[in-house]
């Protein structure tokens, strides 16, 4: 009789020791799904803010790219259609000017920047009597004033031997500009003169420019020199070279360029 209780308590106790085991697996099981979808829930909260964040600056780079895009607008297309549709005309003021003012018809703003391209085109084209009408045109309607224009202006001229209308043109610039006439600009026109063997003006736009306080370039001083010395005034042409020109200049030797010092007459 003792025995069989000992029996049926040990039994009573290995079920009771099931029941605990199986409830704490399941509590277990229920503890680790809980904290798993935790973890998938701050990883998808994560991954959620990246693409988020991702999408941001996204929409800021193409918003920066699109304010890019609108400012050139096609401007280089736009400067070859106008190169294609003015190369064909006749050389007459009033069917170019016609055929430019066609171009911007439709269009709410002045296409300077396509302008501005156009005029570099037909320059490297060396199509000289076109740079003159576009650069005159763009003048006409206000656009384009600025020292690039100018010196693309005045070289063309230069090249189409329009001496009179370069020099209308810069004294224009010298009474609107004056105290913003820029080094290139003086050398232009001291180039222009000196193309064209006009030795005096050299020295007027030389003295313009020693009073503006510009100093020439190395190109410009010879120039001037030169021009000095073929009107017969050695003295200033020793002047000028003492007082612009480079104490030192480049020479090769044995292959290699040596710097050395420059010996003033």
């Amino acid at each position: 009789m003792g025995a069989s209780l000992q029996f049926e308590f040990f039994n009573c106790n290995l079920l009771l020791k099931g029941i605990n085991s199986t409830r704490l697996s399941k509590k277990l099981n229920i503890t680790s799904a809980v904290k798993h979808s935790q973890k998938q829930g701050e990883l998808s909260l994560t991954i959620s803010d990246v693409a988020d964040q991702k999408k941001v600056q996204k929409a800021g780079k193409v918003e920066h790219h699109l304010w890019k895009k609108r400012e050139s607008a096609g401007s280089g297309q736009k400067a070859l259609n106008l190169v294609r549709l003015i190369s064909g005309l006749p050389n007459e003021k009033e069917s170019v000017y016609r055929a430019l003012d066609k171009w911007i018809a439709w269009e709410t703003e002045f296409p300077l920047i396509a302008a501005a391209k156009a005029l570099r085109i037909l320059r490297q084209q060396r199509m000289w009597k076109r740079v003159i009408q576009v650069a005159k045109w763009m003048l006409s309607k206000g656009q384009g004033a600025t020292m690039a224009t100018y010196d693309t202006l005045l070289l063309a001229f230069d090249m189409d031997k329009r001496v009179d209308e370069a020099e209308t043109l810069w004294n224009m610039i010298l009474h609107t500009s004056t105290r913003s006439v820029s080094k290139r600009l003086f050398s232009r026109m001291i180039s222009l003169y000196d193309h064209h063997h006009v030795l005096e003006k050299i020295v007027e736009v030389f003295a313009d420019m020693e009073e503006l306080g510009v100093k020439p370039d190395e190109d410009t001083v010879r120039r001037v020199a030169r021009a000095f010395q073929f009107l017969g005034q050695e003295d200033k042409r020793k002047l000028v070279l003492q007082r612009y020109q480079s104490k030192w200049k480049y020479v090769h030797f044995n292959g290699e360029r040596a710097r050395v010092r420059r010996d003033t007459e």
